[in-house]
Protein backbone atom coordinates (compact mmCIF):
# COMPACT_ATOMS: atom_id res chain seq x y z
CA UNK A 1 0.00 0.00 0.00
CA UNK A 2 1.54 3.18 -0.95
CA UNK A 3 2.00 6.40 1.65
CA UNK A 4 -0.62 8.75 -0.10
CA UNK A 5 -3.22 5.51 0.63
CA UNK A 6 -1.60 5.69 4.80
CA UNK A 7 -2.67 9.06 4.76
CA UNK A 8 -6.01 8.05 3.34
CA UNK A 9 -6.44 6.19 6.06
CA UNK A 10 -4.99 8.58 8.49
CA UNK A 11 -7.50 11.69 7.16
CA UNK A 12 -10.80 9.12 7.22
CA UNK A 13 -9.81 8.25 11.44
CA UNK A 14 -12.42 11.02 12.13
CA UNK A 15 -15.06 9.37 11.50
CA UNK A 16 -14.21 5.99 13.19
CA UNK A 17 -15.80 5.30 16.72
CA UNK A 18 -13.92 3.11 18.96
CA UNK A 19 -15.36 1.46 22.70
CA UNK A 20 -12.84 0.44 24.83
CA UNK A 21 -13.26 -1.49 27.78
CA UNK A 22 -10.78 -2.63 30.55
CA UNK A 23 -8.75 -1.46 32.90
CA UNK A 24 -8.71 2.31 33.99
CA UNK A 25 -5.97 3.96 36.09
CA UNK A 26 -4.10 7.30 36.95
CA UNK A 27 -0.48 7.91 36.54
CA UNK A 28 0.78 10.37 38.49
CA UNK A 29 4.42 12.03 37.89
CA UNK A 30 6.37 13.60 40.88
CA UNK A 31 9.26 15.24 39.62
CA UNK A 32 11.92 17.15 41.19
CA UNK A 33 15.74 17.16 41.86
CA UNK A 34 17.85 14.77 44.37
CA UNK A 35 21.00 17.21 45.73
CA UNK A 36 21.77 14.65 49.14
CA UNK A 37 21.28 11.33 50.28
CA UNK A 38 18.54 11.32 53.29
CA UNK A 39 20.59 10.71 56.89
CA UNK A 40 18.26 8.04 58.11
CA UNK A 41 18.27 5.78 55.43
CA UNK A 42 20.88 5.49 52.11
CA UNK A 43 18.12 6.25 50.17
CA UNK A 44 18.18 9.78 48.07
CA UNK A 45 15.87 13.03 49.05
CA UNK A 46 13.88 14.22 46.33
CA UNK A 47 13.16 17.75 45.81
CA UNK A 48 9.79 18.09 44.43
CA UNK A 49 9.76 20.72 41.80
CA UNK A 50 5.87 19.57 40.29
CA UNK A 51 3.75 17.00 39.88
CA UNK A 52 1.57 15.96 37.08
CA UNK A 53 -1.38 13.67 35.67
CA UNK A 54 -2.35 11.29 33.16
CA UNK A 55 -4.98 8.65 32.32
CA UNK A 56 -3.90 5.54 32.41
CA UNK A 57 -3.91 1.91 31.01
CA UNK A 58 -7.86 1.54 29.54
CA UNK A 59 -7.90 5.09 29.66
CA UNK A 60 -4.95 5.80 28.51
CA UNK A 61 -5.99 3.70 25.36
CA UNK A 62 -8.77 6.10 24.76
CA UNK A 63 -6.72 8.93 24.89
CA UNK A 64 -4.57 7.37 22.25
CA UNK A 65 -7.26 6.94 20.09
CA UNK A 66 -8.78 10.26 20.76
CA UNK A 67 -5.16 11.61 19.97
CA UNK A 68 -5.38 10.29 16.37
CA UNK A 69 -8.52 11.96 15.95
CA UNK A 70 -10.96 9.84 16.37
CA UNK A 71 -14.13 9.48 19.15
CA UNK A 72 -13.27 7.05 22.21
CA UNK A 73 -15.83 5.22 24.30
CA UNK A 74 -14.46 4.74 27.42
CA UNK A 75 -15.74 1.75 30.29
CA UNK A 76 -13.97 1.06 33.72
CA UNK A 77 -14.78 1.11 37.27
CA UNK A 78 -12.90 3.42 39.76
CA UNK A 79 -13.24 4.03 43.11
CA UNK A 80 -15.03 6.79 45.39
CA UNK A 81 -11.51 8.95 46.03
CA UNK A 82 -9.72 11.32 44.86
CA UNK A 83 -8.10 9.60 42.25
CA UNK A 84 -11.16 9.15 40.82
CA UNK A 85 -11.78 12.42 40.47
CA UNK A 86 -8.35 13.31 38.96
CA UNK A 87 -9.14 10.86 36.48
CA UNK A 88 -12.56 12.24 35.36
CA UNK A 89 -10.92 15.56 35.72
CA UNK A 90 -8.31 14.51 32.85
CA UNK A 91 -10.69 12.67 30.54
CA UNK A 92 -12.96 15.77 30.41
CA UNK A 93 -10.20 17.84 28.99
CA UNK A 94 -10.20 15.34 26.00
CA UNK A 95 -14.23 16.04 24.48
CA UNK A 96 -13.95 13.09 22.14
CA UNK A 97 -13.16 10.84 24.58
CA UNK A 98 -16.77 9.79 26.31
CA UNK A 99 -15.67 7.98 29.53
CA UNK A 100 -18.47 6.02 31.37
CA UNK A 101 -16.92 5.26 34.40
CA UNK A 102 -18.64 2.74 36.92
CA UNK A 103 -17.80 3.36 41.23
CA UNK A 104 -17.22 1.21 43.53
CA UNK A 105 -16.50 2.22 46.79
CA UNK A 106 -14.96 -1.23 47.70
CA UNK A 107 -12.01 -0.47 45.88
CA UNK A 108 -9.25 1.99 44.72
CA UNK A 109 -8.69 3.93 41.97
CA UNK A 110 -5.65 1.85 40.54
CA UNK A 111 -2.88 4.69 41.06
CA UNK A 112 0.83 4.45 40.15
CA UNK A 113 2.80 7.29 41.19
CA UNK A 114 6.49 7.66 39.45
CA UNK A 115 8.74 9.73 41.39
CA UNK A 116 11.63 11.33 38.86
CA UNK A 117 14.59 12.71 39.54
CA UNK A 118 15.63 15.06 36.53
CA UNK A 119 13.53 12.70 34.65
CA UNK A 120 14.59 9.53 35.63
CA UNK A 121 12.86 7.12 37.54
CA UNK A 122 14.18 6.39 41.29
CA UNK A 123 11.14 5.21 42.61
CA UNK A 124 7.15 3.85 41.82
CA UNK A 125 4.53 3.06 43.91
CA UNK A 126 1.17 1.48 43.10
CA UNK A 127 -2.50 1.58 45.22
CA UNK A 128 -4.25 -1.18 43.38
CA UNK A 129 -6.96 -4.18 44.06
CA UNK A 130 -6.48 -7.30 41.46
CA UNK A 131 -10.03 -8.39 42.65
CA UNK A 132 -12.58 -9.61 40.29
CA UNK A 133 -15.22 -6.94 40.31
CA UNK A 134 -17.90 -7.32 42.61
CA UNK A 135 -20.66 -9.02 40.97
CA UNK A 136 -23.21 -6.32 41.17
CA UNK A 137 -20.62 -4.02 39.86
CA UNK A 138 -19.81 -6.19 36.79
CA UNK A 139 -23.13 -6.23 35.69
CA UNK A 140 -23.43 -2.73 36.14
CA UNK A 141 -20.07 -2.49 33.76
CA UNK A 142 -21.42 -4.99 31.04
CA UNK A 143 -24.80 -3.04 30.63
CA UNK A 144 -22.46 0.25 30.10
CA UNK A 145 -20.32 -1.94 27.59
CA UNK A 146 -23.32 -3.62 26.12
CA UNK A 147 -25.36 0.06 25.58
CA UNK A 148 -22.29 1.51 23.76
CA UNK A 149 -21.95 -1.15 21.48
CA UNK A 150 -24.30 0.38 18.92
CA UNK A 151 -22.44 3.61 19.17
CA UNK A 152 -19.09 2.31 18.00
CA UNK A 153 -17.53 0.10 14.71
CA UNK A 154 -14.68 -1.92 17.10
CA UNK A 155 -13.83 -2.89 20.37
CA UNK A 156 -10.54 -2.56 22.29
CA UNK A 157 -10.45 -4.66 25.90
CA UNK A 158 -7.39 -3.40 27.51
CA UNK A 159 -5.98 -6.06 30.56
CA UNK A 160 -4.01 -5.06 33.18
CA UNK A 161 -4.91 -7.41 35.38
CA UNK A 162 -6.33 -5.34 37.84
CA UNK A 163 -10.08 -7.26 37.97
CA UNK A 164 -12.22 -4.89 35.89
CA UNK A 165 -11.50 -7.93 33.38
CA UNK A 166 -12.37 -11.19 34.95
CA UNK A 167 -12.94 -14.20 32.99
CA UNK A 168 -16.19 -14.42 33.29
CA UNK A 169 -16.42 -10.22 32.28
CA UNK A 170 -14.14 -11.10 29.18
CA UNK A 171 -16.01 -13.90 28.27
CA UNK A 172 -19.27 -11.93 28.30
CA UNK A 173 -18.44 -8.96 26.43
CA UNK A 174 -16.51 -10.74 23.52
CA UNK A 175 -19.55 -12.71 23.22
CA UNK A 176 -21.97 -9.56 23.36
CA UNK A 177 -19.12 -7.31 20.55
CA UNK A 178 -18.98 -10.54 18.24
CA UNK A 179 -23.19 -10.82 18.39
CA UNK A 180 -23.40 -7.41 17.26
CA UNK A 181 -20.95 -7.61 14.75
CA UNK A 182 -18.15 -5.44 16.31
CA UNK A 183 -14.37 -6.82 15.97
CA UNK A 184 -12.49 -6.89 19.30
CA UNK A 185 -8.72 -6.30 19.90
CA UNK A 186 -7.41 -7.40 23.49
CA UNK A 187 -4.31 -6.71 24.87
CA UNK A 188 -3.89 -9.31 27.13
CA UNK A 189 -1.76 -9.48 30.54
CA UNK A 190 -3.39 -12.99 31.56
CA UNK A 191 -0.70 -15.65 31.33
CA UNK A 192 -3.38 -17.93 29.71
CA UNK A 193 -4.98 -16.62 26.62
CA UNK A 194 -8.11 -19.07 26.63
CA UNK A 195 -9.87 -16.24 28.99
CA UNK A 196 -9.68 -13.98 25.59
CA UNK A 197 -11.76 -17.08 23.51
CA UNK A 198 -13.45 -15.23 20.25
CA UNK A 199 -10.91 -12.44 19.82
CA UNK A 200 -10.89 -11.27 16.51
CA UNK A 201 -6.82 -9.31 17.22
CA UNK A 202 -4.58 -10.67 20.32
CA UNK A 203 -1.82 -8.20 20.46
CA UNK A 204 1.12 -9.47 23.24
CA UNK A 205 4.17 -8.23 22.82
CA UNK A 206 6.85 -10.90 22.69
CA UNK A 207 7.17 -11.62 26.71
CA UNK A 208 3.38 -12.28 26.63
CA UNK A 209 3.30 -14.58 23.56
CA UNK A 210 6.26 -16.77 25.44
CA UNK A 211 4.24 -16.93 28.77
CA UNK A 212 1.34 -18.11 27.48
CA UNK A 213 2.70 -20.64 24.92
CA UNK A 214 6.18 -21.67 27.02
CA UNK A 215 8.19 -21.24 23.57
CA UNK A 216 11.33 -19.41 23.24
CA UNK A 217 10.55 -16.08 20.92
CA UNK A 218 13.72 -14.73 20.02
CA UNK A 219 13.29 -15.31 16.53
CA UNK A 220 10.94 -14.69 13.59
CA UNK A 221 10.55 -18.20 13.15
CA UNK A 222 9.79 -18.22 17.04
CA UNK A 223 7.00 -16.01 17.22
CA UNK A 224 5.43 -17.60 14.43
CA UNK A 225 5.49 -21.06 15.91
CA UNK A 226 4.21 -19.85 19.12
CA UNK A 227 1.46 -17.63 17.30
CA UNK A 228 0.27 -20.59 15.56
CA UNK A 229 -0.11 -22.28 18.57
CA UNK A 230 -2.23 -19.70 20.05
CA UNK A 231 -4.44 -19.96 16.28
CA UNK A 232 -4.61 -23.65 16.66
CA UNK A 233 -6.47 -23.40 19.87
CA UNK A 234 -8.74 -20.68 18.29
CA UNK A 235 -8.72 -17.88 20.82
CA UNK A 236 -8.30 -15.77 18.03
CA UNK A 237 -8.16 -14.94 14.10
CA UNK A 238 -4.88 -12.82 13.98
CA UNK A 239 -2.10 -12.37 16.75
CA UNK A 240 0.00 -8.88 16.07
CA UNK A 241 3.11 -9.58 18.47
CA UNK A 242 4.57 -6.30 19.24
CA UNK A 243 8.65 -7.39 19.99
CA UNK A 244 10.15 -4.29 20.79
CA UNK A 245 13.31 -3.18 18.66
CA UNK A 246 12.48 -6.14 16.48
CA UNK A 247 9.38 -4.33 15.40
CA UNK A 248 5.68 -6.66 14.74
CA UNK A 249 4.74 -9.53 13.33
CA UNK A 250 1.31 -10.34 12.44
CA UNK A 251 0.34 -14.30 12.12
CA UNK A 252 -2.85 -14.95 10.71
CA UNK A 253 -5.09 -17.80 11.18
CA UNK A 254 -4.91 -18.19 7.12
CA UNK A 255 -1.30 -19.01 7.72
CA UNK A 256 0.12 -15.15 5.91
CA UNK A 257 2.75 -14.00 7.85
CA UNK A 258 4.67 -10.38 7.60
CA UNK A 259 7.29 -9.20 10.07
CA UNK A 260 7.38 -5.36 10.01
CA UNK A 261 10.73 -3.58 11.47
CA UNK A 262 10.72 -0.90 13.53
CA UNK A 263 11.02 2.57 12.44
CA UNK A 264 12.01 4.28 16.28
CA UNK A 265 15.32 6.60 15.95
CA UNK A 266 14.97 6.48 19.57
CA UNK A 267 13.71 4.99 22.18
CA UNK A 268 13.48 7.26 25.78
CA UNK A 269 10.36 5.38 27.42
CA UNK A 270 8.09 2.83 26.39
CA UNK A 271 5.40 3.42 28.78
CA UNK A 272 2.45 2.77 26.98
CA UNK A 273 3.44 2.22 23.76
CA UNK A 274 1.47 -1.13 23.39
CA UNK A 275 -1.89 1.12 24.15
CA UNK A 276 -1.03 3.35 21.21
CA UNK A 277 -0.14 0.12 18.91
CA UNK A 278 -3.79 -1.04 20.28
CA UNK A 279 -4.96 2.21 19.48
CA UNK A 280 -3.64 2.56 16.22
CA UNK A 281 -4.68 -0.77 14.89
CA UNK A 282 -8.49 -0.15 16.15
CA UNK A 283 -8.58 3.32 14.70
CA UNK A 284 -7.35 2.17 11.24
CA UNK A 285 -9.28 -1.01 11.26
CA UNK A 286 -12.31 1.02 11.79
CA UNK A 287 -10.88 3.63 8.96
CA UNK A 288 -11.32 1.36 6.57
CA UNK A 289 -7.91 0.06 6.49
CA UNK A 290 -6.91 -3.55 6.04
CA UNK A 291 -4.68 -5.50 8.42
CA UNK A 292 -1.63 -5.48 7.06
CA UNK A 293 -1.57 -1.11 6.33
CA UNK A 294 -3.21 -1.07 9.70
CA UNK A 295 0.33 -2.73 11.41
CA UNK A 296 2.27 -0.66 9.31
CA UNK A 297 0.37 2.28 10.93
CA UNK A 298 0.54 0.88 14.13
CA UNK A 299 4.22 0.27 14.25
CA UNK A 300 5.23 4.03 12.83
CA UNK A 301 3.23 5.03 15.90
CA UNK A 302 4.81 2.86 18.44
CA UNK A 303 8.15 4.06 16.80
CA UNK A 304 7.20 7.78 17.80
CA UNK A 305 5.66 7.28 21.47
CA UNK A 306 9.14 5.60 22.62
CA UNK A 307 10.69 8.65 21.78
CA UNK A 308 8.90 10.29 24.19
CA UNK A 309 8.84 11.00 27.31
CA UNK A 310 5.83 9.78 30.30
CA UNK A 311 2.40 8.13 29.62
CA UNK A 312 2.16 9.78 25.81
CA UNK A 313 -0.10 9.51 22.68
CA UNK A 314 1.00 9.83 19.07
CA UNK A 315 -1.15 12.47 16.56
CA UNK A 316 -2.02 11.66 12.93
CA UNK A 317 0.26 14.63 12.38
CA UNK A 318 3.03 12.96 13.39
CA UNK A 319 2.46 9.29 12.00
CA UNK A 320 2.35 11.73 8.75
CA UNK A 321 5.09 13.44 9.40
CA UNK A 322 7.02 10.28 9.82
CA UNK A 323 5.97 8.44 7.06
CA UNK A 324 7.23 11.94 4.58
CA UNK A 325 11.09 11.35 6.90
CA UNK A 326 11.09 7.88 5.94
CA UNK A 327 10.81 8.88 2.48
CA UNK A 328 8.08 6.04 1.50
CA UNK A 329 6.18 7.93 -0.94
CA UNK A 330 9.95 7.58 -3.17
CA UNK A 331 9.03 3.85 -3.55
CA UNK A 332 10.06 3.05 -7.77
CA UNK A 333 6.51 2.54 -9.03
CA UNK A 334 4.91 5.86 -7.56
CA UNK A 335 3.48 8.83 -8.98
CA UNK A 336 1.03 10.81 -7.78
CA UNK A 337 -2.60 12.67 -9.30
CA UNK A 338 -3.07 16.36 -8.75
CA UNK A 339 -5.16 15.16 -5.54
CA UNK A 340 -2.63 13.26 -4.42
CA UNK A 341 -0.51 15.69 -4.71
CA UNK A 342 -3.09 18.25 -2.91
CA UNK A 343 -3.12 15.89 -0.03
CA UNK A 344 0.48 15.92 0.14
CA UNK A 345 1.30 19.79 -0.49
CA UNK A 346 -2.01 20.31 2.16
CA UNK A 347 0.17 18.00 4.88
CA UNK A 348 3.61 20.16 4.51
CA UNK A 349 1.75 23.38 4.80
CA UNK A 350 0.54 22.48 7.97
CA UNK A 351 4.28 21.35 8.78
CA UNK A 352 5.47 25.22 7.70
CA UNK A 353 7.25 23.53 5.27
CA UNK A 354 8.04 25.69 1.84
CA UNK A 355 7.29 23.93 -1.50
CA UNK A 356 8.88 24.42 -5.08
CA UNK A 357 7.73 23.57 -8.19
CA UNK A 358 9.18 22.46 -11.57
CA UNK A 359 7.98 20.76 -14.78
CA UNK A 360 8.91 19.54 -17.89
CA UNK A 361 9.11 16.10 -20.17
CA UNK A 362 11.94 14.15 -18.93
CA UNK A 363 12.31 11.78 -21.53
CA UNK A 364 15.71 9.60 -21.01
CA UNK A 365 16.94 11.39 -18.01
CA UNK A 366 20.57 13.33 -18.50
CA UNK A 367 22.47 15.21 -16.35
CA UNK A 368 21.24 17.88 -17.22
CA UNK A 369 17.75 17.03 -15.79
CA UNK A 370 19.51 16.14 -12.49
CA UNK A 371 21.14 19.49 -12.19
CA UNK A 372 17.74 21.18 -12.61
CA UNK A 373 15.92 19.01 -10.26
CA UNK A 374 19.18 19.13 -7.70
CA UNK A 375 18.87 23.02 -7.90
CA UNK A 376 15.02 22.93 -7.38
CA UNK A 377 15.22 21.05 -4.26
CA UNK A 378 17.88 23.36 -2.80
CA UNK A 379 15.32 25.95 -3.39
CA UNK A 380 12.47 24.86 -0.88
CA UNK A 381 12.04 21.97 1.81
CA UNK A 382 9.58 20.02 -0.65
CA UNK A 383 9.83 19.58 -4.80
CA UNK A 384 7.04 18.36 -6.88
CA UNK A 385 8.15 17.72 -10.16
CA UNK A 386 4.89 18.41 -13.52
CA UNK A 387 5.51 15.88 -15.83
CA UNK A 388 3.82 15.88 -19.46
CA UNK A 389 1.41 12.84 -19.92
CA UNK A 390 2.68 10.93 -23.34
CA UNK A 391 -0.45 12.32 -25.87
CA UNK A 392 1.21 15.78 -24.33
CA UNK A 393 4.91 14.60 -24.94
CA UNK A 394 3.60 14.07 -28.94
CA UNK A 395 2.05 17.34 -28.92
CA UNK A 396 4.76 19.18 -28.24
CA UNK A 397 8.17 16.82 -29.46
CA UNK A 398 6.50 14.89 -32.15
CA UNK A 399 4.81 11.75 -33.13
CA UNK A 400 8.28 9.48 -32.85
CA UNK A 401 8.47 10.72 -28.84
CA UNK A 402 8.05 9.69 -26.05
CA UNK A 403 11.13 7.83 -25.81
CA UNK A 404 9.66 6.14 -22.50
CA UNK A 405 6.33 6.10 -21.31
CA UNK A 406 4.80 8.28 -18.36
CA UNK A 407 4.44 5.56 -15.90
CA UNK A 408 8.44 4.54 -16.83
CA UNK A 409 9.57 8.21 -16.73
CA UNK A 410 7.48 9.08 -13.29
CA UNK A 411 9.34 5.61 -11.79
CA UNK A 412 12.41 7.24 -12.74
CA UNK A 413 11.82 10.69 -11.59
CA UNK A 414 10.25 9.27 -8.16
CA UNK A 415 13.35 7.43 -7.74
CA UNK A 416 15.84 11.04 -7.05
CA UNK A 417 16.32 11.88 -3.70
CA UNK A 418 15.00 15.20 -4.54
CA UNK A 419 11.83 14.55 -6.19
CA UNK A 420 9.35 14.55 -3.25
CA UNK A 421 6.34 14.00 -5.39
CA UNK A 422 5.82 13.60 -9.46
CA UNK A 423 2.34 14.89 -10.93
CA UNK A 424 1.65 13.62 -14.77
CA UNK A 425 -0.52 16.10 -16.15
CA UNK A 426 -2.43 15.82 -19.97
CA UNK A 427 -2.52 19.43 -20.86
CA UNK A 428 0.33 21.19 -23.04
CA UNK A 429 1.32 23.35 -19.81
CA UNK A 430 1.60 22.98 -16.03
CA UNK A 431 -0.27 25.98 -15.44
CA UNK A 432 -3.43 24.45 -13.69
CA UNK A 433 -0.66 22.76 -11.51
CA UNK A 434 0.58 25.86 -10.28
CA UNK A 435 -2.66 27.06 -9.42
CA UNK A 436 -3.78 24.49 -7.47
CA UNK A 437 -0.40 24.00 -5.28
CA UNK A 438 0.23 27.56 -5.48
CA UNK A 439 4.23 26.71 -5.12
CA UNK A 440 6.56 29.46 -2.84
CA UNK A 441 9.19 28.92 -5.73
CA UNK A 442 8.90 28.43 -9.59
CA UNK A 443 11.81 26.86 -10.80
CA UNK A 444 12.99 26.33 -14.44
CA UNK A 445 16.10 26.20 -16.86
CA UNK A 446 18.27 29.26 -17.38
CA UNK A 447 17.59 28.61 -21.23
CA UNK A 448 13.97 30.56 -20.26
CA UNK A 449 13.13 34.18 -19.22
CA UNK A 450 11.13 34.76 -15.78
CA UNK A 451 8.74 36.47 -18.56
CA UNK A 452 8.47 33.32 -20.83
CA UNK A 453 8.27 31.06 -17.45
CA UNK A 454 4.87 29.42 -17.38
CA UNK A 455 3.27 30.35 -14.40
CA UNK A 456 5.45 32.96 -13.43
CA UNK A 457 3.17 36.01 -13.19
CA UNK A 458 0.80 33.61 -10.92
CA UNK A 459 3.68 32.97 -8.76
CA UNK A 460 5.66 36.52 -8.33
CA UNK A 461 1.62 37.44 -7.73
CA UNK A 462 1.41 35.00 -4.43
CA UNK A 463 4.41 36.40 -2.80
CA UNK A 464 6.59 33.41 -4.70
CA UNK A 465 9.70 33.74 -6.88
CA UNK A 466 11.36 32.75 -9.96
CA UNK A 467 14.39 30.84 -10.27
CA UNK A 468 16.32 30.04 -13.33
CA UNK A 469 18.43 27.09 -13.38
CA UNK A 470 22.02 27.13 -14.24
CA UNK A 471 22.21 24.36 -17.32
CA UNK A 472 24.53 22.02 -18.10
CA UNK A 473 25.74 22.27 -21.42
CA UNK A 474 25.90 19.29 -24.42
CA UNK A 475 23.05 17.80 -22.69
CA UNK A 476 19.58 17.23 -24.59
CA UNK A 477 16.99 14.66 -25.01
CA UNK A 478 16.30 15.46 -28.65
CA UNK A 479 20.07 15.34 -28.97
CA UNK A 480 20.70 11.81 -27.46
CA UNK A 481 17.95 10.67 -29.53
CA UNK A 482 19.72 11.29 -32.67
CA UNK A 483 22.86 10.08 -31.79
CA UNK A 484 21.04 6.75 -30.61
CA UNK A 485 19.68 7.21 -34.21
CA UNK A 486 22.61 7.98 -36.16
CA UNK A 487 24.38 4.91 -34.52
CA UNK A 488 21.67 2.33 -35.14
CA UNK A 489 22.28 3.45 -39.34
CA UNK A 490 25.87 2.81 -39.40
Amino acid sequence: MSTSSLWEILESVDCARVLVFGDVMLDRFIYGTVERMCPEAPIPVLNVERTTRMPGGAANVARNVAALGAQAILVGVVGADEAAEDLRSSLAETPSIRAHLIEDDSRPTTLKIRHLADRQPILRTDVESRAALDPEVARAALAAFGAALRDCQIVILSDYAKGALSDAVTAQAIAAARAAGRPVLVDPKSRSFEKYRGTTILTPNRAELQSATGTECASDEDVVAAARTVLAQKICDTLVVTRGKDGMSVVRADGTVSHIRTVASEVYEVTGAGDTVLATLAVSIAGGAELGAAARLANIAAGIVVGKFGTATVTAPEIMTRLDSLGEHHAPDTHFTLADAMRLVTHWRDLGLRIAFTNGCFDLLHPGHVALLNQAKQTADRLIVGLNSDASVRRLKGAGRPAQNALARATVLTSLKAVDAVVIFEEDTPLKLIEAIAPDVLVKGADYSVATVVGAELVSRRGGRIVLADLVPAHSTTSTIDRITAAGKV
